[in-house]
């Protein structure tokens, strides 16, 4: 007897809320509706009212192939883009903490079975230098990373390393936010990891088909679809309320990926008033054993610049990350289509900021694509004509969760935000900055402070930029 699982974004169960059936006949009707000009306009209207797309509505956009419609839903993400962010790009990097994992995934050098890979856990020593060094580069973001390992990466041992991260005060540096990605865990976890104050915990479904996923994971915790998929939910009855999602597009179709995606976001919002903080966009990279032409649905640079045009449509709220997995060109070309946060001078091995690893002895996830120093990355956003953002305030001033998700679709959040971020860099230019980044940056702040509307904020502002020249710190509104 066949049971036919119903699809119900507001189940907490894993196959009614990443339903297949209900993928499968959304793929099926985009495919029939993709050419359907009068659907796609009345889908395009509904997306201009910046209050998002269901996933059927956003797949038939994806799948669009008519070259005067596919500009208007370019042009369309790049105007959310900046009624909800603005030009602000917000900054990071990675701290791999460990590499030791019992899992046996086939994306991912850090799979048990791998032998030759140098495996490395850093102590609590290793890990004041790598935040020293990180702070000294001018990065107040971190996402720390580590393998799944019950006895080498207890939970102990990461809320023991959040703690060091946060203690560590070098000249005028501090980390004022950690974001945590590590493996689907419990309850309890999740309530320990929201004590020891982490900003985002960010996990992603590497792929939402069930059968690839399964394949995919043939040993180890993570092999479990419904638990590691369940995740999220889990993490926001222990309190967490801003959790970042993603998909490692190349293991399965991209459509199927980009469905699952949004209706995961559908579920959040649906289950606890609150869709994710960040949407993360990787695609599989060449890493130590790994062969990405061993997975036969990687995506061309067009796709993906489709997909996070779509993305942003469909999800205006969302932050959407993109690594240094991905070049310099292809970075470019989607910042403006809805990216808004980027990692910049990033290493994927654990350790390697304090003293760089040797080449012989890597032990990085995967190649990095974009290999420029924090300071190369500013200086080019801002020719771009972007602010690159350090600002923390919104997590520190605890505009999370839902009080976050209604300041910003209302737009009220760029009150806070764009001060912030001007007030962020120039402590970046004044304690950091090479001499012609300082240069360029004091002349984008300069323009920039006539975008404050509010005349009182504009007055504090530049107040507080005078003092940020005189050596005080951290400002936020």
């Amino acid at each position: 007897m066949v049971i036919f699982i119903m699809y119900n974004p507001n189940s907490l169960r894993a196959e009614e809320f990443i339903n297949d059936e209900e993928i499968v006949r959304t793929l099926s009707y985009a495919e029939e509706n993709k050419r359907n000009i009068p659907l796609l306009k009345e889908i395009l209207e509904k997306a201009k009212q910046k209050k998002g797309l269901s996933h059927k509505d956003a797949a038939v956009l994806l799948d669009c192939d008519i070259p005067s419609v596919n500009q208007e839903i370019y042009a369309l993400a790049e105007q959310i883009k900046k009624d909800f962010y603005g030009n602000r790009i917000v900054m990071f990097a990675p701290l791999y903490l460990s590499n030791y994992c019992v899992n046996g995934c086939l994306y991912c050098p850090y799979h048990m079975k791998n032998k030759h890979i140098p495996r490395k856990k850093l102590t609590q020593e290793e890990i004041v230098k790598e935040v020293t060094a990180l702070q000294d580069m001018g990065h107040k973001r971190l996402a720390i990373e580590a393998g799944e390992d019950p006895v080498n990466n207890p939970i102990e041992y990461i809320l023991d390393c959040i703690h060091t991260i946060y203690s560590v005060h070098h000249k005028n540096g501090d980390i004022r936010r950690v974001n945590v990605n590590i493996a689907a865990t419990t309850v309890e976890n999740y309530r320990k990891l929201k004590e020891a104050g982490i900003g985002t915990y960010i996990l992603f479904q590497e792929t939402y088909n069930r059968k690839s996923y399964e394949r995919l994971h043939p040993t180890g915790p993570k092999h479990d679809y419904n638990y590691h998929t369940e995740a999220m939910d889990r993490a926001m009855e222990g309190g967490i309320d801003d959790v970042g999602i993603g998909a490692l597009f190349g293991l399965e179709l991209y459509r199927y990926e980009f469905t699952g995606l949004l209706m995961h976001a559908e579920h959040l919002e649906a289950v606890h008033g609150v869709g994710p903080h960040t949407i993360s966009v990787p695609r599989v990279r060449r890493a130590d054993d790994i062969d990405p032409d061993a997975f036969d649905n990687g995506i061309s640079d067009d796709t993906f610049a489709k997909i996070v045009a779509c993305l942003r449509i469909a999800v205006p709220y969302t932050g959407m990350i993109i690594s240094t997995r991905e070049s310099k060109a292809c970075r470019e070309r989607v910042l403006h289509l809805g990216i808004s946060q980027i990692s910049g001078g990033s290493r994927t091995s654990v350790g390697g900021y304090y003293e760089p690893e040797p080449e012989e002895e890597s032990s990085a996830q995967f190649d990095v694509s974009d290999n420029r120093t924090l300071d190369e990355v500013v200086h080019w956003l801002m020719e771009l004509g972007y602010i690159p953002s350090f600002c923390t305030a919104c997590y520190r001033e605890g505009r999370t969760g839902d009080r976050f998700m209604s300041l910003c679709k209302s737009g009220q959040i760029q009150n806070c935000c764009h001060p912030n971020a001007l007030m962020t860099l120039k402590e970046y230019l004044e304690d950091y900055a090479a001499p012609d980044t300082v240069r360029i940056g004091n002349e984008l702040i300069e323009r920039e402070l006539d975008g404050i509307p509010n005349e009182k904020v504009r007055g504090i502002v530049v107040e507080n930029l005078k003092k940020i020249e005189e050596g005080s710190r951290d400002f936020r509104f």
